[in-house]
């Protein structure tokens, strides 16, 4: 019997800069998900990529004076390096610039065309004269129609998340040169995206994985009724349009972006010597595709990807799951660069090891509204949970075997009630964390994580093994034995959210291979008998700076990196 085939494919981050800790939260969601249904003894492929088409990488690319591809180039490059030292275990982390990517968008798009769902229309578009050029997209901002928000974008309302065209904007602006665009005509290429309403609307009421969010979302957007959607700019830098009398236009970034969850899959098998691979991944009904994305994401992946999909007439997997968060804000704002809102991946990691990074961005995941960065509370996860309750819980029980059972795990004749119900308890948290990252509720996960530490601490602090053993030497052989088990169930079970910090568990207790290539089941099996361990270490070092500080250093750790990048 194969082994059931699993897709998790995290938003892919515009290539225009670094992502910040808001943009790595997806691509964090994902791994944990990954990693966790490869230790279940899934076949699981985890892609994405860098986002290098578009207006914002245009955009960027003209306020530095380097061209597109130079911009996207470097920071790429820099992009994978960074993921690599987060420990984002990508089996294929590509990027748009890819030849596998262009080929597959244009032979999907003529497909499409083929079959009736892409036809040609002249239409109005904002075109700045000073400039010289039209303005799709990022290069146009103004007031949403809907909302009036002052900052909408000529593709998208980050305030209230309506899909938008350049026109509908208020009192629109160019945003290279501020001026106001003119009205001008020009003929673009448009997907019937209306001829998939019914298809679509029953596609999100029968799948009951979509979180509340999407598939709400979604559906408002059904019942206001779907309409044709552009699938070419008149930009220069991306994907050429495959059509006749195409020439000069390009593919919208967002056309092509979702399609490259698929073209990821085909390069990853084609490197991999397995051409026809990722058809079992995409096409077979018993694989499962999962997305991590942020909100401003849904109508993207719950009804353009979607739709693209059916428009081939290829029977495409649809989305199985579209894990959706809310936005991490910093200040009460969305990150910005050029207004230094936010925290940056590479300061990040300046500051603090990736671990304290990845288990505070799970635990804190604003899976259910927008949740604001706060230093203290990332120094409460970081002492509180990482070093006194989850490391604390491990050291002194390994330390206390190094010292009283010369490193080697006690093995008692009969465990006793107390011991077992312990171990039956253990068993039962298990078990919910499984279901709850199953059911991407990774929140809670992490939180029932520290909860299995906290468990042992408790065990620890009323069993008092330190003193039990100058009287009864077996009994304290009990407690210790007990602990020991729930500090290997730990090492696999912290596996999906620190990646490193488990790794060093599962070397401190001397077992063999890596924990990463370990099966989940592996992490309720007893210890061996006569079992040496090795010398343990404490896991994490407290924050001794308070919230204010942290800030402080933050800004020289920003002042530093820009000097070298």
């Amino acid at each position: 019997m194969s082994k059931e085939k699993v897709i998790v494919a995290a938003a892919w981050p515009y290539a225009n800069y670094l992502p910040h800790l808001g943009t790595l939260l997806q691509c964090l969601s994902a791994d944990v998900v990954a990693r966790y249904y490869r230790l279940k003894g899934k076949d699981v492929v985890m892609v994405s990529g860098s986002d290098e088409h578009g207006t914002p990488v245009e955009v960027e690319a003209l306020k530095l004076g380097v061209s597109p591809k130079q911009l996207t180039d470097k920071n790429h490059a820099r992009i994978v390096e960074l993921f690599r030292k987060w420990g984002l275990s990508f089996d294929n982390y590509t990027r748009t610039e890819n030849p596998v990517h262009k080929e597959f968008v244009q032979q999907h798009l003529k497909k499409i065309e083929s079959n009736g769902y892409i036809f040609t229309q002249e239409t109005e578009m904002l075109y700045c004269e000073k400039c010289l050029r039209f303005l799709p997209d990022r290069f146009v901002e103004g007031k949403c129609p809907y909302c009036g928000n002052e900052r909408a974008r000529g593709d998208q309302c980050d305030a209230c998340g309506r899909l938008l065209e350049t026109t509908l904007l208020i009192e629109p602006y160019c945003t290279i040169c501020r001026n106001k665009p003119v009205v001008k005509k020009t003929k673009h290429w448009y997907f019937d995206l209306s001829k998939f309403s019914e298809k679509l609307e029953e596609y999100i009421r029968k799948n009951k994985q979509l979180p509340n969010n999407a598939r709400n979302f979604s559906l408002n957007l059904l019942k206001e009724g779907l309409k044709p959607r552009a699938v070419t700019r008149d930009v220069e830098w991306g994907i050429p349009a495959p059509f006749e009398g195409a020439q000069g236009k390009t593919i919208y970034v967002w056309v092509e972006a979702v399609l490259g969850y698929v073209s990821a899959t085909i390069e990853y098998f084609r490197n991999t010597n397995q051409p026809d691979e990722w058809k079992y991944f995409w096409l077979d009904k018993n694989a499962k595709t999962l997305f991590f994305i942020g909100k401003d994401n849904i109508p993207f992946h719950t009804i353009i990807f979607p739709a693209l999909l059916l428009a081939s007439g290829e029977n495409y997997n649809l989305p199985w799951n579209v894990s959706t968060t809310e936005f991490l804000q910093f200040k009460g704002e969305k990150a910005s660069k050029s207004q230094k809102i936010g925290i940056w991946i590479d300061e990040a990691l300046d500051l603090y090891p990736a671990d304290y990074w990845r288990y505070f961005l799970i635990a804190t995941r604003p899976e259910t509204k927008d949740a604001n960065f706060a230093w203290d509370i990332f120094i409460e996860k970081v002492n509180a949970d990482l070093n006194d309750t989850f490391g604390n819980f491990i050291h002194r029980t390994l330390t206390f075997i190094n010292t009283q059972f010369d490193g080697e795990i006690p093995k008692p004749a009969t465990l006793n009630e107390d011991a077992q119900q312990i171990l039956t308890t253990l068993k039962s948290k298990a078990e919910t964390l499984a279901k709850e990252i199953e059911d991407c509720h990774l929140q809670s996960a992490a939180n029932t994580l520290i909860s299995i530490s906290r468990m042992g601490n408790q065990y620890l602090n009323e069993k008092e093994p330190w003193n039990i053993i100058k009287k009864n030497r077996d009994e304290a052989a009990n407690i210790l034995y007990v602990a020991a088990q729930i500090v290997k169930t730990l090492a696999i079970a912290s596996a999906p959210f620190m990646p490193f910090t488990a790794e060093e568990i599962w070397s401190t207790l001397n077992l063999k291979g890596s924990v990463h290539k370990q099966k989940w089941t592996e992490a309720l099996k007893p210890l061996p008998d006569k079992h040496k361990i090795a010398k343990a270490k404490p896991l994490f070092r407290k924050i001794d700076v308070n919230a204010e500080k942290l800030g402080e250093v933050l800004e020289k750790t920003r002042e530093k990196l820009a000097k070298t990048a």
